[in-house]
């Protein structure tokens, strides 16, 4: 029974094993459940798109979804790792269905996505030059033109904007790459590229975008960054991103006030001080003064206003459809009398994800009115103007006005009633004169980004872009103003003007990104079109029109771009970096024969630190990085679009002929080249990027070098040749070399709340010279007030473009200018033009940034400075003005700079060329304090209202005498439109 009831036993086992085996896909599949959830930012609570989901340990695993949301399957007491590019992985136990994770950012690995042509790529993987600023790092103040969110923020990027309301800007990347043709670099937004110039009746170019919608900028320096843009990368290239929408319901007020200040004026005798002169030196003169003590400087100035408000709500209304729509109004007031800009913008941004993310839609759309109000420059008049005398006359038959005048008998004025060519009341010509505009602009893009479902490594890429802008104005000058007309009368003008540019895009290109193992590539082919058009009208009427102001149209020639162009970047272990580029470019601006242009470039990167210190935490970030590129221009102005054509004009005396009683005209050839080719940059480049303690401090070290070839340039024709005097030519070649270095610190870092500093440093140096010109001969450029035909500057071989060219002082035993004592510098006993030398020039050998943010718990402060080392300026206000000859200027009194006084000059012609007036013009500028204070969770937990005060202009340390060290005209000083001191309160409240 024992024997019998195990061996029944055995075989009940034996089933019942047989049977669990049977049943184990049965039981396996019950234990599989569905796991879901949403991934979300830890700190902002946002839905995190992309995120990879993975069961440890399996291939199972599924990405995140736009809204955050994921699906897997997986076994109970499995663990789900959750991972995200800058983010810490989390990984989770499943334990029921659903898991909903927080992410927390992990500044170790944070590797910052960046916009570069035709795509991104991250800070760590980036080959070229580039610098990328984002919204967090921008400047704080009164910034009403985007480009001054970037000011001293960039190694290498020099911007120098004017004091006028809403004024433009010049900027520069590593000092730019022509002669004569432009040097500003390419602007493109949100992948469309703007037209650099201006339209008549707007103040800049990009006066008409509100910089409260700017997300981010990159900077591309170098050619091998920047050769995918070909045709107008020689002076590299801004790429500006607006702000997107997102899922969750967002909305941001910003509102700030200030107030505009006059921080300096020239020096100039006071009304008693030049009674006391004139007495001493002319006492001729003194029956022509009045009795007044006007500050003429003071009087065309006023203290003004500024204000700008700015409304943003972001959300998703419908799902998979995330929105943006932002109104913004910016009113700025100028010092000088009467000038006031005023923008009122509109952005719309849409962004849905449609078959399952396959395809991506981006529509930017941008509207502007701008209202400007302008005023002539009556600096120089204000300078000199008599200050015995009133601003106003009650007797002036000049509405009002004092002016230099003695009324005829006839009761009609003109031109025979006014005091021979005596100055004009600055007051009056800026009261009785008004110019306004009316500057409508409309631009954006919209881009199709779809991934092919059956092969998901390729992409294809159309992007649609606009840019249109209209602008009409008038310039009234009132029939009291002494203004005279061809005729001699006084009769004032009302003339209007309309233009009009138009700039179409399109783009399309194909990427195609893969991993094959230790190997990846990212590889971009594409074309490009884009056309310009452009037109102006002017009226030209009188107030009493006359038949000979008739209207003017011109129409420029359209311009049309074609580019082809590729990219790839090879990618080995995440430590060997390759990137080829090349573009060939067609314009319209050049004849047949040399409408296309070449621009290959090729970077490498090498991330040494997993090579050499693969182990230790000091070091988190080291890279070299190489680059070799050639870039093109052809931006040799609007009206210059069809220099390749024979063109003729009539109406000249010297194209006609009598034939009986009947006059024949004859067309004369307008200037023609039929050789203007494309001007080329070839840039090398070596970069070297750092970072030390999980990239607390980080930075980059840069050197570069660039050849100009073919520089395009207005320059002089040789005789004989039938045409003007100066046309544009291929004319030479200059080099640029220089050195970047870059540093952002955590100095200070609390996790907690407490006290928390971060600065950041850049610094840049620039060397220029001139290598070849047409025909081996100099350039003499630089023209200056004081005299007739004067110029300061030439462009030479062998030195830097615009150098000064001056006669050398000579001082005596007391250390004072001798006037007209200047060293015979060839020895041939005689002082002429061939004793002028050159002399120092106005570009910086040295610029310098610095940004501190300082925190402490809700108090934030802030300040920005630049310096400048090595620059120098030609004071021309001085060279053209301070000599005792101009206190009798056109048969009346004139005032005078009180330096006079330290030189005893008397005769302008004597000492206009003297380098006694190249002056240093290195300085110190503190652009921008601001101290504000954060009141977090007002209304909800991701709410907040902070208040700030600020100062912009802070102030200036410089030796330079003149009103301010930063001038155009590549260092010419002949007065400027004074940069306000502007006091500011504001407040920003998020929802």
């Amino acid at each position: 029974m024992e024997i019998k009831s195990q061996k029944h036993s055995g075989s009940q086992w034996g089933l019942l094993f047989t049977a669990f085996l049977l049943l184990i896909p049965v039981i396996s599949s019950a234990q599989q459940i569905t796991v879901s959830g949403m991934v979300s930012e830890a700190s902002t609570g946002n839905p995190l798109p992309g995120v990879n989901v993975i069961v440890k340990g399996t291939t199972t695993g599924a990405i995140t979804d736009f809204d955050g949301n994921y699906e897997v399957q997986a076994e109970s007491g499995a663990i789900i790792q959750f991972s995200f590019l800058g983010f810490k992985t989390q990984e989770r136990t499943i334990n029921n269905e659903t898991i909903n994770v927080a992410l927390e950012e992990d500044a170790g690995q944070l590797d910052q996505v960046v916009v570069i042509g035709y795509g991104t790529t991250t800070v760590k993987d980036a080959t070229g030059a580039v610098t990328s600023v984002q919204e967090e790092d921008f400047n704080r103040g009164n910034i009403v033109t985007p480009e001054n969110l970037l000011s001293g923020r960039v190694a290498g990027l020099s911007i120098n904007t004017g004091g006028a309301p809403g004024s433009g800007s010049t900027i520069r990347i590593r000092g730019g790459a022509s002669l004569g043709a432009s040097n500003d670099p390419l602007i493109v937004i949100n992948g469309l590229p703007v037209d650099n110039n201006t339209i008549g009746g707007s103040r800049s170019v990009l006066s008409t975008i509100n910089p409260s919608d700017i997300e981010s900028f990159t900077v591309l320096k170098d050619a091998s960054a920047t050769a995918i843009y070909g045709s107008r990368a020689s002076n590299g290239v801004i790429i500006i991103t607006t702000k997107q929408g997102g899922k969750n319901l967002k909305v941001n007020f910003d509102t700030q006030f200030g107030i505009n200040t006059l921080t300096d004026k020239i020096d100039v005798f006071t009304g008693d001080e030049l009674r006391a002169l004139v007495a001493e030196r002319r006492p001729e003169l003194s029956s022509q003064l009045g009795e007044a003590n006007t500050d003429w400087q003071d009087e065309i100035y006023r203290t003004s206003l500024t204000s700008s408000q700015n409304i943003s709500v972001s959300g998703s209304p419908i799902k998979n459809l995330p929105m943006r729509l932002s109104i913004g109004r910016t009113l700025q007031e100028g010092l000088r009398l009467t000038s006031q800009f005023e923008r009122n913008n509109a952005a719309l941004t849409v962004n849905p994800r449609l078959f399952d993310d396959h395809l991506k839609i981006s529509l930017n759309a941008n509207a502007t009115y701008a209202e400007n109000r302008f005023a002539g420059g009556e600096e120089g008049n204000a300078i000199t103007f008599d200050p015995t005398q009133p601003v106003y006359d009650a007797d002036s038959p000049f509405g009002g006005y004092f002016q230099y005048y003695n009324l005829n008998d006839d009761g009609v004025l003109d031109e025979n009633d006014l005091t021979s060519l005596a100055p004009f009341n600055p007051v009056a010509n800026l009261l009785q004169n008004e110019s306004r505009s009316d500057v409508k602009r409309f631009f954006g893009n919209i881009k199709f980004d779809y991934n092919f479902h059956f092969f998901p490594d390729l992409s294809a890429v159309i992007n649609l872009g606009y840019d249109e802008q209209r602008a009409d104005g008038f310039v009234s000058i009132s029939s009291l103003n002494p203004v005279t007309q061809p005729d001699g009368s006084i009769v004032g003008s009302e003339s209007t003007y309309e233009n009009y540019q138009m700039n179409k895009l399109f783009d399309g290109y194909l990427a195609y990104e893969k991993e094959l193992g230790d190997f990846g590539i990212d590889a971009t082919a594409g074309y490009s079109y884009q056309r310009f058009e452009s037109n102006q009208y002017v009226s030209g009427e009188l107030l009493n029109d006359q038949p000979d102001s008739a209207p003017i149209l011109n129409i420029d020639t359209d311009l049309v771009l074609i580019g082809f162009f590729g990219r790839t970047n090879f990618d080995f272990q995440n430590k060997y970096l390759l990137t080829l580029s090349y573009r060939r470019d067609g314009t319209s601006r050049f004849s047949p024969e040399n409408r296309w242009g070449n621009f290959p470039a090729a970077a490498f990167a090498w991330k040494i630190k997993e090579d050499f210190f693969p182990d230790t935490e000091t070091f988190s970030t080291l890279k070299l990085r190489v680059g070799y590129g050639i870039t093109g221009q052809q931006d040799i102005g609007r009206s210059n679009g069809d220099l390749f054509l024979a063109k003729y004009v009539t109406g000249q005396p010297a194209s006609q002929y009598q034939f009986g009683n009947e006059v024949i005209q004859i067309g004369i050839p307008q200037f023609r080249n039929e050789n203007l080719k494309w001007e080329e940059t070839t840039t090398y480049n070596a970069g070297f990027d750092y970072g030390f303690l999980n990239d607390r401090i980080s930075g980059s070290i840069e050197a570069f070098y660039k050849e100009s070839d073919d520089l395009l340039a207005n320059a002089a024709i040789s005789d004989g040749s039938n045409f003007s005097n100066a046309g544009f030519q291929n004319v030479g070649s200059f080099t640029s070399k220089g050195l970047e270095f870059a540093v952002n610190a955590d100095v200070i870092k609390s996790d907690t709340g407490g006290f928390s500093w971060n600065a950041n440093f850049n610094a840049t140096y620039i060397d220029t010279e001139i290598e070849s010109l047409a025909l081996d001969q100099d350039q003499l450029v630089g023209g200056i007030s004081g005299g007739t035909g004067n110029t300061a500057q030439i462009n030479r071989i062998g030195y830097s473009p615009y150098a000064f060219y001056v006669y050398k002082q000579i001082y005596n035993a007391e250390g004072m200018p001798i006037e007209g004592g200047y060293a015979d510098l060839n020895g041939d006993n005689i002082i002429n033009g061939n004793d002028r030398y050159i002399y120092k020039n106005g570009n910086a050998d040295v610029t310098m940034g610095f940004l501190s943010n300082m925190n402490y718990k809700n108090i934030d402060l802030s300040f920005n400075l630049r310096a400048s080392l090595g620059n120098y300026i030609y004071n021309n206000v001085n060279s053209s003005r301070a000599q005792f000859n101009i206190l009798q200027n056109n048969s009346v009194v004139s005032n005078l700079p009180v330096t006079v006084l330290e030189t005893g000059f008397t005769t302008t012609e004597d000492v206009i060329l003297s380098d006694y007036y190249i002056e240093n013009a290195s300085f110190l500028k503190m652009d921008n304090i601001t101290l504000g204070y954060t009141f977090d969770k007002t209304w909800n937990e991701s709410s907040s209202i902070r208040i700030s005060a600020g100062v912009q202009n802070v102030f200036t340390i410089t030796n330079y005498s003149g009103l301010d060290p930063e001038v155009f005209e590549n260092g010419i000083d002949n007065t400027l439109y004074p940069r306000p001191r502007t006091f500011l309160i504001g407040a920003n409240v998020r929802l």
